[in-house]
C-alpha cells in the first residue's frame, strides 16, 4: 500500500509562536531547526513513498526547502495538523492508500513507531485511523504529574478498550493514579499518546467538513473529532527500545529534549 508522510507545520502557534524554526542542539553540538529534525525523522521510515512538509508560511517553506524537503503549501484556514494533512493529500492528487501525519513537534519519534502504526492499520479493517501509544514507567508518569502540578500542558494520555480502540485522549493524566506510587522503572497503567497518526484517505477527507465538537474544543486535541463523529481510532502500543521520547509543546521543553538527545547520542 502506498504511504505518504505529511509533516504539518505552522508558524502561528498559540503556546509557542515560530516553534517549527526553534533550534535544537544535538549531542555533536550541531543546531538544527525543529522542522528539519522532524523531517529527518520522517525520512528514516521504511516503506514511505513520499515525505512532504505542509505549511502556510513562507518562512517555514524557505527553511524546509533549504535543507532539501519537498513542501506543499496549504491554506491559513487549516485549524490543525489533520486538516492540513487532508488538504496536502488533496493537493497532491489524493493517490495514496495511507496518509501519515508526523507532527512537526515530535523530532524524537523513532522510525519504527510509524512503521508499526502503518502495519497495524493495514491489519485492522475496522479502524479509520491509528495512533501510537507508549506505556509510561514510573519516571515518565512522574514527569506528567509534575507538569500538571505546575500548570504546564505536557504530553497527552490515552485509554482504550480490549480491542485497542480508543475510548478517550486527554491532556490530563488518565486513568487516575493518585492512590498508587510507581518506582522509576515500574510499568504503570498510563499510556503516553505519541503525536503521529495514520489515516485511511476516505476518513481523512471527511474530517475538515465536521464541526469541532465540545470535547475537541475543551482538550485542544484534534483526534477527538474522529471519536465524536463515531469513527474508530486504533491505539498501537509501541516499544521505546531504550529511546527517550518527548514532544516540544512549550519553550521549557527545549532543554529537556536537548538533554535527551545528548543522553542518546543523537546529533
Amino acid at each position: 500500500m502506498s504511504t505518504l508522510i505529511v509533516i504539518p507545520a505552522r508558524y502561528a502557534s498559540t503556546r509557542y509562536p515560530g516553534k517549527p524554526l526553534a533550534t535544537l542542539t544535538g549531542a555533536g553540538g550541531e543546531a538544527r531547526t525543529l522542522i528539519e529534525r522532524s523531517w529527518r525523522a520522517a525520512t528514516e521510515v521504511k516503506g514511505a513513498d513520499r515525505v512532504v512538509v505542509a505549511t502556510d508560511d513562507d518562512r517555514i517553506r524557505k527553511a524546509a526547502e533549504g535543507f532539501g524537503a519537498e513542501v506543499v503549501m496549504t491554506s491559513e484556514a487549516c485549524e490543525n495538523g489533520t486538516e492540513r494533512c487532508a488538504e496536502a493529500h488533496a493537493n497532491l492528487g489524493s493517490g495514496y492508500d495511507i496518509v501519515v501525519n508526523l507532527q512537526g513537534d515530535a523530532p524524537l519519534t523513532p522510525a519504527w513507531f510509524v512503521e508499526d502504526l502503518v502495519t497495524a492499520l493495514q491489519r485492522d479493517d475496522s479502524a479509520d485511523m491509528a495512533t501510537p501509544v507508549l506505556r509510561c514507567d514510573g519516571a515518565a508518569l512522574a514527569g506528567f504529574l509534575e507538569d500538571r502540578k505546575a500548570g504546564r500542558v505536557g504530553g497527552t494520555t490515552a485509554v482504550f478498550d480490549r480491542n485497542r480502540h480508543a475510548l478517550y485522549f486527554s491532556k490530563e493524566v488518565i486513568p487516575y493514579t493518585g492512590r498508587t506510587d510507581w518506582a522509576g522503572a515500574a510499568e504503570t497503567p498510563v499510556y503516553h499518546h505519541v503525536g503521529a497518526y495514520a489515516y485511511r484517505p476516505a476518513a481523512l477527507s471527511l474530517y475538515p467538513g465536521w464541526t469541532p465538537g465540545p470535547l475537541e474544543k475543551l482538550e485542544g486535541l484534534e483526534q477527538l473529532r474522529f471519536l465524536e463523529n463515531g469513527h474508530k481510532i486504533l491505539c498501537v502500543e509501541v516499544q521505546a527500545r531504550g529511546r527517550q521520547f518527548w514532544e516540544l509543546n512549550n519553550p521549557e521543553d527545549v532543554p529537556r529534549i536537548e538533554a535527551m538527545m545528548q543522553a542518546m547520542g543523537m546529533n
